[in-house]
């Protein structure tokens, strides 16, 4: 038997069938892997639920909100975890078994929405609010998060756009990759920074527009170089060692065109 609870997603009202008496049989998820991946049937978290890199869960990988979609890659050879890909962005982790009752069957499959620029545009101020937001209330960062109250830095950038149904990809490279790439003296309230090295992006930030004393971005930094936490810098070499440190890691900008539109479960 199944229940039916409501859950908000990017501003609209998503049924999900929540299932009374939860169980996974994995000879049934391992005989679905025998057919393509557009032919497998796509379950909704009902839950928040943890992923990780490794089938052993030692470490996190991404976070799932309530109302996500996936499907099923593969199942760990001790059968102790799944391998899933999102729908929305394509990414993959690894499920414990023991979060299985935290998902159902999907209603109807994911359909990824298009969103041309000017309507991106006029959801900026929306992400930029969301992000201002989570700033405001206690933070911590975390690898791998991207549910509030504590995110990492890509997975604060995508949960700020999912809030107003604008998907983009997990992580920052990936993210830089999506974006079309702009000089620092284009940059707008919405558009990304990134940083790290020519070889490999591995920070991002959301800029917040210029002011008397230079560009503003707020993003969520680490331990070791950042803040710990989210915080808002300015893109200069005068501030100071954070703003320092990310300055000289500076890799340029990008501006969001679209949303992502996934094609692993299509492609096989």
């Amino acid at each position: 038997m199944l229940g039916a609870i409501v859950f908000v997603v990017a501003g609209a009202a998503v049924p999900i069938m929540t299932p009374i008496n939860p169980s996974i049989d994995l000879d049934h998820l391992r005989a679905e892997l025998a057919h393509p991946p557009s032919d497998r049937p796509e379950y909704r978290c009902v839950g928040p639920i943890d992923l990780f890199t490794r089938p052993d869960g030692a470490e996190l990988s991404t976070q799932a909100a309530p109302g996500r979609q996936l499907w099923v890659r593969q199942v760990a050879a001790d059968g102790g975890a799944i391998e899933v890909v999102f729908c929305e962005d394509d990414y993959s982790a690894w499920l414990l078994v023991a979060d299985w009752p935290k998902l159902s069957l999907a209603i109807a499959p994911y359909v990824a929405p298009i969103v041309a620029r000017d309507q991106i545009v006029q959801r900026i101020p929306g992400a930029i609010a969301f992000a201002e937001a989570a700033l405001a209330v206690p933070n911590r960062y975390l690898w791998g998060g991207t549910i509030a109250p504590d995110y990492d830095c890509s997975g604060l950038i995508q949960a700020a756009f999912m809030s107003v149904g604008i998907w983009l990809p997990r992580n920052s490279y990936q993210q830089r990759d999506f974006t079309q790439l702009i000089a620092q003296s284009e940059l707008q309230p919405g558009d990304l920074l990134f940083f790290g090295t020519v070889q490999k992006i591995n920070h991002v930030a959301l800029s917040l527009g210029r002011d008397r004393w230079g560009d503003r971005y707020l993003h969520s930094s680490g331990y070791e170089q950042g803040r710990g936490r989210i915080a808002i810098d300015y893109l200069s070499d005068e501030g100071d060692r954070v703003a320092q440190a990310y300055f000289s890691q500076y890799q340029g900008a990008g501006r969001i065109m679209g949303s992502y539109q996934p094609t692993l479960k299509q492609g096989g």
